[in-house]
């Protein structure tokens, strides 16, 4: 073991990397970009690294730590960087485990173990045991991109830690290196026979008494070190001792974790009360029937779902709180039986079992998305972590909520609790007045007095600071309020035996950092002057707007698989800056005072949003509402505005212009753009991918068809069918299926003028004025249909979309609220329409590419509910088809722009039968079909037009 000898001048940013790099390791990054990406996690703090390293093997994490133990440089341990407490920032060397250290070694399904690297995600270990009937027990609402060594670093538990226990019931050993350098391989039975260990163990062995009477009173303390678990009556369990010591102690290198039976039947029974403190009454008498979980959810969480646009919200029983009790059992008969005994036993006001996996699902999404949902309070309000996870005994559950529901109100704050009622843990968000707007100056002061009252509140019923997320930044320094300095200081001699130089996650458990520093809310300024879009749900604010992002890191899942958008750049390149959530943190970094990234024009902010797609996937799928594509357009609006701009820019963005020009000669333009001269020289000239072809101008636009048109169709209720600039001038025939279609319905179609553009390529390329001009004009063109009550249908989703959501940010007032209002997709009319029944499409099969706003701004399930009724069966794709308008033809998108075709589209349709038919809305998801598959996609319209009788 090489003893630490601390630096004798302090080195610099650029000698840390170095000597990173001298020592071998291969991916360290000490950029601008990196530092704002991992600057912050899902808590309130900001804590600017020095370096990030991200490790290809264990034997580089021993040399980081070696690096830094040489240097004086502080190392924090990292994984999803989902941590709520401020646990995984730190003023050194951020090491992130989850790009490469992240392989499931081995199943052991004989002895129902696994052995994991630590930036393994819980989902992927979870589908490794799958095959073997077993399933690792312990999972969080972030299971689909939180890590087990994350998990082991907090003793995280989750929604079923009541049936399956904590993390740290759940490990079996571990391979850890100690802030001192001293490599363990811990087992049950290591012998303590010399070093850390051998001290260990004679600390212990002076400290009984306050370990038996202090420590592991109840199963979700978690504050703290568990140090019980090195009582001579537990065996000296030192792996299980490590877990939840939140970095500080060590490490993890790798870890063998338990792996339990999951049971073949699951059930639901969701019980209504009046309160949600009349929930947590009941749930003890629940406990006897031995759900796996008992889940506490208030309406104020409800109804913030039912807030997110085009979200589809399942109906609960009557009340204002409920519990969602999960059980499980061999047969369908026992889950029933047990169901009958829970209702028995609940005093509900209403309850409702749920059997159909898909129903259980949309259930528990509200539970999972809770941290995100909580992030506003019932009145739009911001609502923060920092007082998170308490727990208390469970039959004490009730007093306690209502205990601080009352401190809330004394405080004069509001928040949105939820938890593990089974648990007795409960999770809030609250409203803590910080930033200049709320009460300048005295944000910080009453964040710091109201967790100190409810630390003392908790301690008073016998409860812990923290139930599973760790104390972090957030509460350690509260911890003198739940114990005794014998305690604390039995607390600083293992941290001095593990981490004598005290560099793992310092400011953490021992020696804390005063819990309001380095908040980062707390200094972000506001931002209204000069902006183009009007960030309503913000109050005109862009940093307001990016600070919605928390960090709970939904867009690092794997959600296409489950119909979701968000976020499709993060999937086929795997790099923290193509999350929502990188980019949002750059952005605030970019407002914060003192960091690396400064001003619209910055490198690192351009590099951040390069690869979004402005697919607005977040703005629905992101639990807390970040829109990035309307972020994206400020930017470049601001970055560009009254400066030279990207070529594409003037090409792509500004595609309306030139195929209105097309339109009078378009043989000749499509001859000009097929030849192999004038082709290259067109791309080149756009700004496209010598590798994609130019969609051909359609001979005749629609407008022009529907011009010469003779037959007056119907003489039913009014509907105008818009048409935007896309169908007009290269899929006219769509246009002309969806007014088949409405005149089949019985609609009187009218079509407005060539005038009323939605402005879209304007918009994702941010010549925001521009595209405030020109939605304007279609503004002021349609109101007065709006107005007479005449419903607008797009056929374009993008288009579509921008009129439901762009023209209330870009111009505002009640006659674009009157067109936000009227304009509907062909599915919703259609499901509106008294006495209309679909032709039918029995039999057929259906691959269906919902385009990305479509899904994110105006919602399939209209769509899905028409092709239902149909008879159609179909398979739904989650995802983005890669295209996204003029971002996947540009030069240097078109890998990415394919790697995302890849993971749901092109699979998807790779050896349909010939009679099988893609349903895309969306011109560029159709073209991406015709490009990349040789397949033709089909619109809604023309699907329905093609079987009208």
């Amino acid at each position: 073991m090489t003893a630490s000898v601390p630096a004798a001048v302090e080195p610099t940013d650029a000698d840390v990397a170095a000597a990173l790099r001298r020592a071998g390791i291969t991916d360290v990054d000490d950029s601008g970009l990196a530092r704002a990406l991992y600057s912050s996690d899902a808590s309130l703090y900001r804590v600017l690294p020095r370096a990030v390293v991200r490790p290809r093997h264990v034997d580089e994490v021993v040399a980081a730590l070696e690096v830094c133990r040489s240097l004086g440089v502080p190392l924090t341990a990292r994984g999803a960087g989902t941590s709520i407490a401020g646990n995984a920032v730190g003023p050194g060397v951020v090491l992130d485990t989850s790009r490469y250290l992240s392989r499931v070694h081995e199943i052991d399904a004989e002895a129902r173990t696994a052995t994991v690297d630590p930036g393994v995600v819980q989902a992927a270990l979870q589908a490794a045991a799958r095959p073997h009937g077993l399933r690792f027990g312990p999972d969080p609402s972030t299971h689909n991109r939180c890590t087990v060594g994350g998990m082991i670093g907090n003793n995280a538990c989750g929604s079923r830690a009541l049936g399956y226990g904590r993390t740290s019931d759940n490990v079996v050993g571990l391979d850890v290196v100690t802030g001192a350098g001293e490599r363990l391989r811990l087992a049950p039975g290591t012998e303590p026979t010399g070093g850390v260990l051998a001290d260990l163990h004679r600390l212990v062995g002076a400290s009984l008494g306050p370990i038996r009477t202090q420590l592991g009173r109840f199963g979700r303390q978690v504050s703290g070190y568990s140090l019980e678990h090195l009582l001579p009556e537990r065996g000296f369990d030192v792996a299980r001792a490590l877990v939840g010591s939140e970095g500080t102690l060590a490490v993890v290198l790798g870890a063998t974790v338990r792996l339990v039976t999951d049971a073949p039947v699951r059930g639901l029974v969701v019980l209504g009360y009046p309160s949600m403190a009349d929930a947590a009454d009941a749930t003890p008498g629940l406990l006897p029937h031995e759900p796996t979980a008992v889940e506490g959810l208030d309406q104020r969480i409800v109804q913030r779902l039912r807030d997110v646009p085009a979200a589809v919200v399942p109906d609960l029983p009557r009340g204002d709180g409920w519990l969602i009790v999960e059980l499980t059992g061999e047969t369908a008969a026992e889950v029933e039986a047990k169901a009958r005994g829970v209702l028995a036993d609940a005093a509900a006001l209403d309850s409702l079992v749920v059997t159909d996996p898909a129903e259980a699902a949309a259930i528990w999404r509200i539970r999972e998305d809770g941290a995100g949902l909580a992030a506003r309070t019932s009145d739009g309000r911001p609502a923060h972590a920092g007082w998170e996870d308490a727990a208390v005994p469970v039959e004490r559950l009730g007093d306690y909520l209502r205990g601080f529901e009352a401190l809330l109100d004394g405080h004069g704050l509001q928040g949105v609790p939820y938890g593990h009622f089974g648990d007795g843990c409960v999770h809030v968000r609250i409203d803590f007045p910080f930033g200049s707007d709320g009460e300048p100056g005295r944000g910080r002061a009453r964040y710091r007095s109201f967790v100190e009252d409810a630390a003392r509140l908790v301690a008073g019923y016998g409860g812990s600071l923290s139930g599973e997320h760790g104390d972090g930044r957030a509460r350690s320094e509260l911890l003198g309020h739940m114990y005794s300095p014998a305690v604390l200081d039995l607390f600083g001699k293992v941290k001095a035996l593990f981490d004598p130089a005290d560099l793992l996650n310092p400011g953490v458990l021992v020696r804390p950092a005063p819990l309001d520093e380095a908040v980062r809310i707390a200094d972000a300024p506001v931002l209204r002057e000069g902006l183009a879009l009007a960030y309503r749900h913000d109050g005109g604010d862009f940093s307001a707007a990016v600070h919605r992002c928390t960090g709970v890191g939904k867009c690092r899942a794997d959600l296409q698989s489950s119909g979701g958008v968000m976020c499709p750049s993060w999937p086929a390149t795997r790099d923290e800056k193509d999350t929502t959530r990188g980019r949002a943190r750059v952005l605030q970094e970019m407002l914060a005072p003192g960091g690396p990234v400064t001003g619209w024009r910055s490198p690192e902010v351009h590099d951040a949003l390069d690869l979004c797609l402005s697919c607005k996937g977040c703005s629905s799928d992101c639990p807390t509402g970040v829109d990035m594509a309307s972020y994206k357009a400020e930017v470049l609006h601001q970055s560009y505005r009254r400066r030279l701009r990207p070529l594409s820019h003037y090409t792509l963005g500004r595609l309306p212009f030139w195929a209105d020009l097309a339109a009078r000669a378009p043989r000749l333009v499509n001859a000009v753009l097929r030849s192999r001269a004038g082709g290259r020289l067109a791309k080149w000239g756009a700004g496209m991918d010598q590798r994609r072809d130019v969609p051909a101008f359609a001979p005749r636009t629609f407008r022009a068809q529907w011009a010469d048109r003779t037959d007056p169709g119907t003489s039913g209720a009014p509907v105008a069918l818009w048409v935007d600039s896309f169908t007009d001038h290269f899929a006219p025939e769509v246009a002309s299926a969806a007014a088949r279609v409405l005149e089949s319905a019985g609609y009187r179609v009218q079509v407005p003028g060539a005038d009323t553009c939605c402005g879209l390529t304007w918009i994702t390329t941010g010549q925001l004025d521009t595209a405030r001009r020109i939605l304007g004009s279609t503004v002021e063109a349609l109101a007065p249909l709006a107005e007479a009550g005449v419903p607008i249908v797009g056929v374009e989703p993008s288009c579509t979309a921008a009129l439901r959501s762009e023209t209330l940010e870009l111009v505002g007032g009640p006659a674009a609220e009157a067109v936000a209002r009227a304009t509907r997709t062909l599915a919703e009319l259609l499901a509106d329409t008294p006495g209309w029944t679909p032709p039918s499409l029995a039999g057929l099969e259906v691959v269906a590419q919902p385009h990305c706003h479509h899904t994110s701004v105006m919602g399939w399930s209209a769509d899905a509910r028409l092709l239902a009724t149909a008879g159609a069966s179909v398979t739904r794709l989650g995802g983005c088809c890669g295209l996204a308008g003029n971002w996947g033809v540009e030069r240097g998108h078109h890998d990415v722009s394919v790697t995302i075709a890849g993971q749901q589209l092109l699979p998807a349709v790779e050896g349909l039968g010939p009679d099988a038919v893609v349903l895309a809305d969306g011109f560029s998801c159709r073209t991406q079909l015709d490009q990349l598959a040789d397949r033709r996609g089909l619109h809604l319209a023309e699907l329905l037009a093609d079987r009208l009788p």
